[in-house]
Protein backbone atom coordinates (compact mmCIF):
# COMPACT_ATOMS: atom_id res chain seq x y z
CA UNK A 1 0.00 0.00 0.00
CA UNK A 2 1.24 3.29 -0.71
CA UNK A 3 3.45 2.40 -3.62
CA UNK A 4 2.80 3.39 -6.91
CA UNK A 5 3.08 1.36 -9.64
CA UNK A 6 4.68 2.64 -13.14
CA UNK A 7 1.66 2.80 -14.80
CA UNK A 8 0.17 5.35 -12.53
CA UNK A 9 3.15 7.59 -12.97
CA UNK A 10 2.06 8.14 -16.70
CA UNK A 11 -0.46 10.75 -17.56
CA UNK A 12 -3.72 9.78 -18.48
CA UNK A 13 -5.03 10.82 -21.88
CA UNK A 14 -8.63 12.05 -22.25
CA UNK A 15 -10.76 11.43 -25.28
CA UNK A 16 -12.07 14.63 -26.52
CA UNK A 17 -15.58 12.80 -25.21
CA UNK A 18 -14.56 12.08 -22.07
CA UNK A 19 -13.13 16.01 -21.78
CA UNK A 20 -17.00 16.95 -23.18
CA UNK A 21 -18.61 14.81 -20.20
CA UNK A 22 -16.24 16.35 -17.29
CA UNK A 23 -17.14 19.87 -18.61
CA UNK A 24 -20.78 19.06 -19.37
CA UNK A 25 -20.38 20.62 -23.08
CA UNK A 26 -20.87 19.41 -26.34
CA UNK A 27 -17.84 17.28 -28.22
CA UNK A 28 -17.19 20.68 -31.13
CA UNK A 29 -17.14 22.52 -28.22
CA UNK A 30 -14.01 20.78 -27.11
CA UNK A 31 -13.44 20.73 -30.51
CA UNK A 32 -13.28 24.34 -30.68
CA UNK A 33 -11.14 25.02 -27.49
CA UNK A 34 -8.41 23.34 -28.73
CA UNK A 35 -8.18 24.71 -31.95
CA UNK A 36 -8.31 28.09 -30.45
CA UNK A 37 -5.53 27.34 -28.39
CA UNK A 38 -7.68 27.50 -25.55
CA UNK A 39 -7.27 23.68 -24.34
CA UNK A 40 -3.75 21.70 -24.69
CA UNK A 41 -4.49 18.64 -26.96
CA UNK A 42 -2.31 15.49 -28.42
CA UNK A 43 -2.73 14.83 -31.94
CA UNK A 44 -2.80 10.67 -31.99
CA UNK A 45 -3.42 9.93 -35.62
CA UNK A 46 -6.52 11.60 -36.84
CA UNK A 47 -7.69 12.41 -33.22
CA UNK A 48 -7.24 14.23 -30.02
CA UNK A 49 -6.39 13.46 -26.47
CA UNK A 50 -5.95 16.06 -23.65
CA UNK A 51 -3.52 15.33 -20.63
CA UNK A 52 -5.69 15.08 -17.24
CA UNK A 53 -2.83 17.83 -16.05
CA UNK A 54 -3.86 20.08 -19.30
CA UNK A 55 -7.47 19.69 -18.61
CA UNK A 56 -6.66 20.55 -14.74
CA UNK A 57 -4.89 23.74 -16.23
CA UNK A 58 -7.77 24.97 -18.66
CA UNK A 59 -10.37 24.35 -15.29
CA UNK A 60 -7.78 26.93 -13.14
CA UNK A 61 -7.26 29.55 -15.57
CA UNK A 62 -11.04 29.84 -16.18
CA UNK A 63 -11.86 29.80 -12.62
CA UNK A 64 -13.89 32.85 -11.12
CA UNK A 65 -13.93 34.16 -7.47
CA UNK A 66 -17.34 35.72 -6.82
CA UNK A 67 -17.18 39.39 -5.41
CA UNK A 68 -17.98 39.71 -1.87
CA UNK A 69 -19.94 43.06 -1.46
Amino acid sequence: MGQRSRGDERERLLTVSEVAAELRVSNMTVYRLIRRGQLSALRVGKNYRVRQQDLAAYLKAGSVQAEQG
